[in-house]
């Protein structure tokens, strides 16, 4: 995906695989075997990163955290589209450009 093009509601997003991820104190840490950094994505972030363990949409990603956590969808579209992107520049995640 091209970082220079906003992410929109219909692209979709699904883990990449060739990492290891286990849960510490409620929060996600993660290695990429590839790479063989390590990341910690917290307790949210690990969340997102469950979901993604099937292809979703931004709006699908959306649409369950801001029902989950209670918080407006334009906030929480924001802080997702934040998180997503800096998954792609680590490499850790595919991104299909929606229609």
């Amino acid at each position: 995906m091209n970082m220079t093009q906003p992410i929109q509601e219909q692209d979709r997003f699904v883990q990449k695989e060739g990492h290891l991820v286990s849960d510490m104190g409620g929060e996600k840490v993660m290695m990429s075997i590839q790479s063989g950094r390590y990341y910690n994505l917290g307790s949210t972030g690990g969340h997102i990163w469950e979901l993604i363990a099937e292809e979703r949409t931004l709006a699908e990603l959306v649409d369950a955290l801001a029902s989950e956590y209670e918080i407006d969808p334009e906030i929480c579209r924001a802080q997702v589209v934040q998180f997503l992107e800096h998954l792609t520049r680590e490499g850790l995640i595919n991104v299909t450009r929606g229609e």
